[in-house]
C-alpha cells in the first residue's frame, strides 16, 4: 500500500478524539452529571491511562466511548466522540446507529472489563464466548473459530489451551479469566483497546502477566489503549499519556513523567501523596504511620502524623498455629469414594504476638484465605493445633468455641456482600455485642455503636443509614467498626484494603494502624498488596501451595529475600515511577493447581534459619520458574 494511501494519511491524526463530552443519569430537572464536558485525544498505538477515584466518571466516560451507558440508565448530553474506522471516514459514536455501533464493537473498539466472572456467560463454554465474536465479526464457521480461539488463548500464555475451550467460567482463576477477557477483547483485532480497571483484583504476580501481555499485544499489533485504574503504579507502567479525573471533570492532562515529575492539580498531588511505594521503609525495622492528603472541599488537607508502630509484645504469643493443615475431598467416584483432595493448607506453623500485624503474602490458591477461615472456625481443619490464649482449640466445648468468636473478629475483601443490606449499619454494628451478651441495655449498646463509628471516622447519625448509602472506603469503615464490637484481641483482615482506591486506603491502613496502638491489637494481614504489606506489618509470611516459604521480619523478608518465589512476587509489583526502566521480568504460566489425587501428598518443605527468626524454604529449585 502506497504512503498516500487514506488509511496511512489517518494515522498521523489522533485515533480517537473525544469532545466536550458531558453524561447524565436520571430524569427530570436535576439529573445527576457523571462526566462533564470531558476532552482528550487517544494516539494510535499508545496508551492513555484515565486515572481517578471511585465515582470520578473514569468508568462512565469509557462506557460512553462505546455507548454502552444508553443500556445503564445513562446519556449522552452533550459533546462527541470521533473515532477513525478503517473504512471510511472519522465517524461520530454519539450519532452512530446501532447497526453501525454493533460493527465497530469488538471488531474495532474491544473492551476488557473489571471483573471477568459478571463480563463471562456461565452457561457457555470459553469456546463458545470467544468463538462467538469471530463467527460474528469475522464471518468464520465454527471450526475455524475454535482454532482461532486456541490460538488466542496461547497468545495470552494460558496453558493447555485445548482443554480450556470446553470449559467453563466458574472452573478457572481469577487470573485465568481475565486472560480469557483479553482473548476475547483481541479476538478481531482491534485498533482501540479499552481495559477498564482489568487488574484491580489481582495477585501481582498475575498483574504482572496481564501488563505484560497488553504491553506485548500492543507492540505486535500497534493497538491503542485506553487505560482506566486508580493504581499509579500501573500507570507508571503502562502509560505514555495521563488524564486524572476527579468528580466527573477532567482536572489534569500531560505525559506520564510530566504527571509523576510535576503535578499541577491539587488532586493530582493528593492522588500521587497517597500511593504506598514499595521501598519507602528500606532499613527501618518497625512499620510507620505516615500523612494522608485528602481533598477537602476542593482543597488539600493534610491528615494523620509520622508515626512508628512500636506496638508488639514478644514477651507470650497470643496465637499459636502448629502444623495447620486443611484439605477439601473434591473428586468422587459414582460409589462415593474420594480420588482427588485440595490441599489447600499444608503443616502451616506460625506465632501472633500481642500487638503484632503478621502479613500473609502469596497469590491466589497459596491457602493465604483458608488459613483465615480456619483460626475463624468457618472451615473445619483436618490435621495440625492451634492454641489461642496458650488454650488449644480442639480441646475447647462448643460454647468455648463459640466464645472464642468474640475474641477473633474477620474483616471481609468486600464490605458490600458482608453487610446485610436490610438492616442499617448500626443493627449490623450491635449485633457482635448483643449475639455475645456483652451489653444488656439499649441505651449502653447505642453509644457503643456510636463510639464505635467515631473511632472509625464516622458520625453517629450514620448508625441510622443503610449500606448501599456509604461509598465503598465508608463500607469498610463499618465493617472494620463491626469486628471492634466485640472488643477482639485478633483481628483477621482478609484482603481488606484490596479493592480501594490509593487515597481511601492510605487512610484505612492508618486507622488500623492507629486502632492497634489504641487497643494493642494483634492483626493476621492477608493480602496480595507489598507495598501495603510492607507499610503495616512487623512480620511476613510468604506461602506458596499452601505451604510457607519464607517467614521472618518485614525488613529481613523484604530487603534480603532469600526465596526465589519471594524475589519474584516483590519484582512483579509495579513501581509508581516511571522514570524506573519497566519490568522486564517475565512471571510465566498459572501457580500449580493445589489439586492431588489421594494418596499422593506433596512433600513438606523443610526450613532453615538464615538469620534471627528468618526462616526459608530448603527446596526452593522445585518451584515454578526458579533459576
Amino acid at each position: 500500500m502506497s504512503d498516500n494511501s487514506p488509511s496511512s494519511q489517518r494515522q498521523d491524526g489522533p485515533l480517537l478524539s473525544v469532545r466536550s463530552l458531558s453524561v447524565e443519569f436520571g430524569a427530570g430537572p436535576t439529573p445527576f452529571q457523571a462526566v462533564k464536558n470531558v476532552s482528550f485525544d487517544v494516539q494510535p498505538g499508545r496508551t492513555l491511562a484515565i486515572v481517578g477515584e471511585s465515582g470520578s466518571g473514569k468508568s462512565v466516560t469509557s462506557l460512553a466511548i462505546m455507548r454502552l451507558t444508553d443500556y445503564t440508565g445513562g446519556r449522552i448530553s452533550s459533546g462527541e466522540v470521533l473515532f477513525r474506522p478503517s473504512d471510511g471516514p472519522a465517524l461520530d459514536l454519539v450519532g452512530a446507529s446501532d447497526a453501525r455501533l454493533r460493527e465497530i464493537r469488538g471488531n474495532e473498539i474491544a473492551m476488557i472489563f473489571q471483573e471477568p466472572m459478571t463480563s463471562l456467560n456461565p452457561v457457555f463454554t470459553i469456546g463458545n464466548q470467544i468463538g462467538e465474536a469471530l463467527t460474528l465479526h469475522e464471518g468464520l464457521n465454527v471450526r475455524d473459530a475454535r482454532l482461532r480461539a486456541k490460538e488466542l488463548l496461547q497468545k495470552v500464555r494460558l496453558p493447555d489451551a485445548d482443554t480450556l475451550l470446553d470449559r467453563y467460567p466458574h472452573q478457572l482463576s481469577g487470573g485465568m479469566r481475565q486472560r480469557v477477557m483479553i482473548a476475547m477483547a483481541l479476538a478481531c483485532g482491534p485498533k482501540l483497546l479499552i481495559a477498564d480497571e482489568p487488574t484491580t483484583a489481582l495477585d501481582v504476580t498475575i498483574q504482572a502477566q496481564i501488563l505484560n501481555i497488553i504491553r506485548d499485544l500492543q507492540a505486535e499489533m500497534g493497538t491503542a489503549v485506553i487505560f482506566i485504574t486508580h493504581d499509579m503504579g500501573v500507570v507508571a507502567e503502562m502509560a505514555d499519556d495521563v488524564v486524572v479525573m476527579w468528580k466527573g471533570e477532567k482536572v489534569e492532562q500531560a505525559p506520564v513523567r510530566e504527571i509523576f515529575a510535576s503535578p499541577q492539580h491539587p488532586y493530582t498531588k493528593a492522588l500521587l501523596s497517597a500511593v504506598p511505594r514499595l521501598g519507602s521503609l528500606t532499613g527501618q525495622p518497625l512499620p510507620k504511620r505516615t500523612p494522608v492528603m485528602i481533598m477537602d472541599g476542593g482543597v488539600p488537607k493534610q491528615t494523620g502524623a509520622t508515626h512508628v508502630q512500636d506496638t508488639a509484645d514478644y514477651t507470650k504469643p497470643i496465637l499459636q498455629v502448629e502444623k495447620l493443615t486443611t484439605r477439601f475431598d473434591v473428586g468422587k467416584t459414582f460409589f462415593g469414594r474420594v480420588t482427588h483432595r485440595v490441599h489447600a493448607v499444608e503443616e502451616v506453623s506460625f506465632d501472633i504476638f500481642p500487638g503484632e500485624t503478621l502479613a500473609l503474602v502469596g497469590e491466589s490458591g497459596s491457602g493465604k484465605s483458608t488459613i483465615g477461615r480456619t483460626l475463624q472456625q468457618l472451615v473445619e481443619p483436618t490435621g495440625g493445633t492451634v492454641r489461642f490464649d496458650g488454650r488449644d482449640m480442639n480441646a475447647m466445648s462448643p460454647s468455648e468455641r463459640r466464645g472464642l468468636r468474640q475474641q477473633i473478629q474477620y474483616i471481609f475483601q468486600d464490605p458490600f456482600a458482608s453487610l446485610d443490606p436490610r438492616h442499617t449499619v448500626g443493627f449490623s454494628i450491635a449485633e457482635p455485642i448483643v449475639v455475645h451478651g456483652l451489653l444488656k441495655d439499649r441505651k449502653a449498646i447505642d453509644r457503643r455503636v456510636h463510639e464505635l463509628l467515631e473511632q472509625v471516622g464516622l458520625q453517629p447519625q450514620h448508625a441510622k443509614r443503610y449500606p448501599h448509602e456509604f461509598s465503598g472506603g465508608q463500607r469498610q469503615r463499618i465493617c472494620i467498626a463491626r469486628a471492634l464490637a466485640s472488643d477482639p484481641k485478633l483481628v483477621i483482615a482478609d484482603e481488606s484494603v484490596s479493592a480501594l482506591d490509593v487515597s481511601i486506603q492510605a487512610q484505612i491502613v492508618n486507622l488500623l494502624m492507629e486502632l492497634q496502638e489504641r487497643r494493642r491489637l494483634s492483626y493476621l494481614f492477608i493480602t496480595h498488596d507489598m507495598a501495603v504489606v510492607e507499610k503495616i506489618s512487623h512480620r511476613v509470611a510468604v506461602l506458596y501451595l499452601g505451604q510457607i516459604v519464607e517467614i521472618g521480619t518485614r525488613q529481613a523478608v523484604f530487603e534480603n529475600p532469600q526465596h526465589s518465589y519471594t524475589r519474584k512476587l516483590l519484582s512483579a509489583v509495579p513501581i509508581a515511577d516511571p522514570e524506573r526502566e519497566r519490568a522486564k521480568t517475565r512471571i510465566e504460566g498459572e501457580i500449580p493447581s493445589p489439586v492431588r489425587p489421594v494418596g499422593q501428598e506433596p512433600a513438606i518443605h523443610r526450613m532453615r534459619e538464615v538469620g534471627p527468626g528468618h526462616w526459608v524454604a530448603v527446596e526452593a529449585d522445585q518451584l515454578r520458574g526458579a533459576a
